[in-house]
């Protein structure tokens, strides 16, 4: 059994050995291949994720008895001293600027770059945490970068690019290392256990690489920290939780569950348990934000797991699709936003359970978000309600009511000024309206009379006729009816 870490062991030699990379390693076994080899390169990523290895792959390329080649030999004594836990070799040093970076110690290594290799075809300098040179040695180095001796090479590794001067990044082949995928880290890691004959959960290898966050080295160490502790039946689920700090699925299922039903029992109680246990109040919320977001993917693409968005056992998928369902996708948004916020504020002397207990009674009551996301959620929970868990169909559209038909239409064809004469007089069958009461004329002032007065004709009232209309013809204008005279009264 090999004492050295697994990051050691399994520490690449060759390109093809390299893990999740090939968008760099690639075109430098192309540029080998070709014998189009620049003298001065940039390596550049997050940490662990293969920029010293690959440093010292390419070196040991291009050292190669056999080479420049992208397939370094393995057999010739440059192959053998600069293998993965090989002794090194003279012509080939390593630097790591954090230490090295001051501006004497880049004229000592100007100075001793004219010297041709001792037994190598090249000398090599690889520079670590370049990003750290001081401005003086950065400057010192510049004119050596720019045309350096025919066998001399420069490899730069940082985890900061931009923080390394741009006249020193302008001479060399930038290459940019990434973040390794979950799956490809995943299958290194099954391999890796089964090289040591150690089984593995599928449950605990996802939340080793989950732990490794797309880095190679450290996803290995934290492998190497459960297979030491691990017992007869290998790593376990269980005892990945519990080394790594993860909160349970199962505990992560009931506090969703609890917040659907508005269940604020079910959620303390949660709370109350991780605070027994121990665990971080952050990681729990950290965790409990990546299972929302989990299930703001699921609601809004069901094929998610199938799809290959989400990386899921099928029962826990199978129970997070109906978990996603009890919620609307303001709502979801909303408890995302929540909890974002509270892993943000607990910071400071505020007791971290205090403030837990805060955002999970912010997570129960969305009446009392008084913003749009608030409001959202509570008419999110009202459609579900009414609907039993769908949402509600759009509005009818209003339905035109007729127009009144014209009065013209209602008359039968009968044109208006006819109606309008119509209501003016009516038939003779139609019973008589009451005529309205006149006022009495004012009596004449009094004047004395000499003798009696010649009688006057009386004047009798005639009724006016209305004027023939101009499209109706004469016949059609009647008369009115002669009123009847009235009855003598009886004796």
């Amino acid at each position: 059994m090999s004492s050295l870490a697994l990051y050691r062991t399994y520490r690449p030699g060759r390109f093809a050995d390299v893990v999740g990379q090939e968008h760099v390693t690639v075109p430098l076994m192309r540029a080998l291949a070709n014998d189009r080899v620049h003298h001065a390169y940039l390596f550049s990523g997050p940490r662990g994720c293969g920029k010293t290895s690959s440093a010292r792959i390419l070196a040991r390329s291009l050292n190669c008895e056999k080479g420049p080649t992208d397939e370094p030999c393995g057999q010739c004594q440059s192959c053998l001293d600069l293998a993965p836990n090989g002794p090194g070799n003279i012509d080939v040093v390593e630097l790591d600027a954090a230490t090295h970076g001051l501006v004497d110690d880049a004229r000592d290594l100007r100075e001793k770059a004219h010297f041709a290799p001792v037994s190598s075809r090249f000398k090599i300098y690889i520079i670590d945490e370049a990003h750290q040179l001081g401005p003086g040695a950065a400057n010192a180095l510049l004119k050596l970068i720019e045309e350096p001796p025919a066998h001399l090479k420069f490899i730069f590794a940082t985890t900061a690019p931009d923080k390394i001067i741009g006249t020193i990044r302008s001479r060399t082949h930038h290459y940019p290392f990434r973040l390794i995928p979950t799956k490809t880290l995943q299958q290194n890691l099954g391999w890796i256990c089964e090289q040591e004959g150690v089984p593995i959960e599928p449950a605990a290898l996802a939340l080793v690489a989950r732990a490794g966050a797309g880095s190679a080295r450290d996803a290995q160490s934290i492998l190497g920290q459960l297979i030491a502790g691990a017992g007869d039946d290998g790593v376990t689920y269980d005892l990945a939780v519990a080394l790594l700090g993860f909160t349970d699925a199962a505990m992560l299922d009931q506090v969703v569950e609890a917040i659907s039903a508005g269940d604020g029992r079910s959620v303390y109680a949660a709370v109350d348990q991780v605070m027994d246990a121990g665990h971080d109040p952050r990681r729990f919320l950290t965790d409990l934000l990546e299972r929302f977001r989990d299930l703001i993917v699921l609601r809004a693409a069901p094929d998610a797991v199938a799809e290959g968005l989400l990386d899921l056992p099928p029962e826990q998928a199978e129970r997070m699709a109906i978990q996603a369902a009890r919620f609307g996708p303001s709502d979801l948004v909303r408890l995302a936003a929540v909890v974002d916020e509270g892993i943000t504020a607990m910071k400071g002397a505020t007791p971290t359970r205090l403030q837990l207990e805060l955002v999970c009674a912010r997570l129960l009551l969305p009446g009392a978000e008084d913003t749009v996301s608030g409001v959202q959620a509570r008419l999110d929970r009202v459609e579900r309600r009414l609907t039993g868990g769908e949402p509600l169909p759009p509005a009818a559209a209003p339905v035109a009511q007729p127009a009144p038909a014209p009065v013209a239409e209602t008359l039968s064809g009968v044109s208006k000024r006819a109606a309008a004469f119509a209501r003016v007089n009516p038939p003779a069958d139609a019973p008589p309206t009451a005529p309205a009461a006149t006022p009495a004329p004012e009596a004449a002032p009094s004047v004395p009379s000499a003798g009696p007065a010649p009688a006057e004709p009386s004047a009798e009232v005639v009724p006016l006729r209305p004027e023939p209309v101009d499209d109706e013809p004469a016949s059609m204008v009647e008369p009115p009816a002669a009123a009847e005279p009235p009855a003598a009264p009886e004796p």
